[in-house]
């Protein structure tokens, strides 16, 4: 048994002066031998893969923009698609089928799709926020095309994962919870502590202030992660993971450490032991410097592979820590967590 990756870099989904560029991937790729996982080969998802969540009329308008229109800004996030653009998302959704199915069938522990374009943004009608597909969301509705009954996703990338709660907002089998920046004007503007009523517990927000960083995430580890899995008792998790929400970010303004990530990554491994048999998938989102994303990425395959953590002298933030303890206690009153 092993922990599996794959590695979906899509060079020519580039666009002049955009944050999400295949440069995010450069400082981490040479370094993918060394973390004790064996790498995958990403399969392409097929139009219907990708239509368990996204309507085929977007399929179809999606592959015509980028065959005929591209290069071309899509939405004011911005999103960009180039005449690669379709290609690459249907390899980075199944970079993510390719490590779920790994995982289902007993044939690795557990894995990390390192995959762009990124995906938690993206709804079941509409591509957005640098996203085209909503790869983590495909991977979980493909879990339970092949047999489970419940899963959930965990989501710590700095933005709200829009996309995703949008495809499960109605569906039972599946728990949402983001934890996420939240304040006036930060995208995608969705993401509030009682944005889904008729589902607590199941979707689960966790908007979070300017420079929550290690310490915050842990207590919303510990007291809104746990309990959200206890609860739903799902058989696989799905972790769309963002290095953005590092507090050296160039585009966002939280407070995570890499010894933050690697704190997290061991906790909710930790909960897919003890409710899942061990069966969870990462999903990379965000993160939009290269150092960052390279030592985050670094961080959970250590938790992944049950190594060791190395000191990472000078990578805490700087910044003061807000007091969150009364938001956590809100948002577990709100969904009977307390």
């Amino acid at each position: 048994m092993t922990t599996v990756y794959t590695f979906v870099k899509s060079p020519k989904h580039v666009f002049p002066d955009h944050p999400e560029r295949p440069e995010r991937l450069e400082v981490l790729q040479p370094k993918l031998d060394s973390f004790h996982a064996q790498a995958l080969d990403a399969k392409p998802a097929s139009r219907d893969e990708v239509s368990l969540v996204h309507k085929p009329q977007l399929v179809s308008a999606l592959e015509r923009v980028c065959r005929e229109e591209a290069p071309g800004i899509i939405d004011y996030a911005p999103t960009y698609v180039t005449s690669s653009s379709f290609d690459d998302a249907l390899l980075a959704a199944g970079g993510a089928l390719t490590c779920t199915r790994a995982v289902l069938r007993g044939e690795a522990t557990n894995a990390f799709a390192i995959v762009r374009p990124p995906g938690h943004h993206a709804e079941p009608d509409r591509a957005m926020g640098f996203c085209i597909f909503n790869n983590v969301a495909i991977a979980a509705r493909d879990a339970l095309a092949n047999g489970l009954e419940r899963v959930a996703v965990i989501d710590y990338d700095a933005h709200h994962g829009n996309g995703t709660q949008a495809a499960f907002l109605n569906d039972e089998r599946v728990a949402f919870l983001s934890a996420h920046q939240f304040q006036p004007g930060f995208y995608p503007g969705a993401g509030a502590l009682k944005e889904a009523p008729h589902a607590k517990k199941r979707i689960v927000n966790v908007p979070l202030p300017a420079y929550a960083g290690d310490s915050v995430y842990e207590q919303v580890a510990d007291k809104i992660f746990r309990p959200f899995v206890e609860s739903f008792k799902p058989q696989m998790i799905f972790v769309s993971v963002g290095f953005d929400a590092h507090w050296s970010d160039p585009i966002t303004s939280l407070g995570l450490s890499s010894a933050g990530y690697f704190m997290l990554a061991q906790k909710v491994i930790a909960l897919a032991e003890e409710f899942c048999n061990g069966k969870i998938v990462f999903v990379l989102e965000g993160g939009y410097d290269p150092v960052n994303v390279a030592n985050g990425a670094e961080a959970t395959f250590l938790a992944l592979t049950k190594s060791p953590r190395r000191n990472e002298a000078g990578d805490l933030s700087p910044h003061k820590e807000p007091d969150c303890e009364s938001l956590i206690e809100e948002i577990r009153k709100w969904h009977g967590f307390s």
